[in-house]
């Protein structure tokens, strides 16, 4: 855990600019990116000699007061916050349930059919497409991977073309994926999912490094289907109370735009297939 936790700090120590952390920029070049240690250690209000040792794995049981410093002097929101505890104090983790049992109960599977004028579909927390309904299908098919939608991100050829901001979608992907593997690594799901992702793809290992974490919420995403073009969703995540773990992603597209005019188009197509 020790070695996850150094590996975290480094990683938000590099990404923090000195103008983030509202520092006076000092004399001479920075050899590396981000924040010198000693600048770290003060901001948390700790001695740079402590902080080196929590980076480098040598210090192994820091107490809350110190973890709250920590978490200020990055700044980190609640998701990221939180994956730090984890880290820190693996022992105080919440036990999972088997991430085999996903199962998705036949009264939400005719609930997201319901929805038939939006992307409606069910994942778990390794983001695993479980289900999904008739415009969630057009708007996937003839994709590969469309078991995982990290997966489907890295892997899928055509993944790039699809999300039109496909970066910012492979950042949030990733900044989920961390937040679940947390300091709890004992998923065998999430472990090869995430050794799967680090062989075949440049991209995710970079991401992966960068220690962002973030569980994914709500937000527009843009979208290009080729044969009927360019649609801009409204994400929204529900959680499911009867089924912990397992969530609905809806995608809507505004009353009367071009998006809901080209998604109508497309489930028109798909449906004469």
């Amino acid at each position: 855990m020790s070695t996850s936790l150094g590996e975290f700090l480094r990683a938000r120590r590099q990404l923090t600019s000195v103008d983030q952390a509202g520092l006076t920029r000092g004399g001479g070049r920075r050899r590396t990116p981000g924040l010198r240690r000693e600048e770290i250690a003060m901001l948390a209000g700790l001695s740079t000699d402590y902080y080196t040792r929590l980076e480098q794995g040598r210090e192994h049981n820091p107490s809350t007061q110190v973890l709250a410093g920590l978490a200020r002097a990055f700044q980190l929101g609640p998701d990221a916050t939180e994956h730090l505890y984890r880290l820190a104090q693996p022992g105080a983790r919440r036990q999972r349930g088997a991430s085999h049992a996903d199962q998705v109960d036949l009264r939400v599977l005719r609930f997201i059919e319901k929805l038939d004028d939006a992307s409606v579909f069910v994942v778990n927390r390794r983001l695993d497409i479980l289900a999904k309904n008739r415009v969630s299908a057009a708007l996937l098919e003839g994709f590969e991977y469309t078991d995982n939608l990290i997966r489907l991100t890295f892997l899928s050829p055509a993944a790039r073309e699809f999300w039109m901001d496909w970066e910012q979608e492979a950042a949030i992907n990733v900044a989920h994926l961390r937040a679940v593997a947390g300091a709890d690594h004992d998923d065998p799901y999430v472990l090869e999912l995430v050794d799967e992702l680090s062989r075949e793809s440049e991209d995710f290992r970079r991401l992966w490094a960068r220690h962002d974490v973030g569980l994914r919420s709500q937000g527009f995403v843009r979208l290009r289907r080729g044969e009927v073009g360019e649609i801009t969703l409204w994400n929204e995540t529900v959680r499911l109370e009867s089924a912990p773990g397992l969530q609905i992603f809806i995608g809507e597209a505004e009353p009367g735009s071009p998006s809901g005019d080209t998604l109508a188009k497309l489930r028109a197509l798909t449906a004469g297939n």
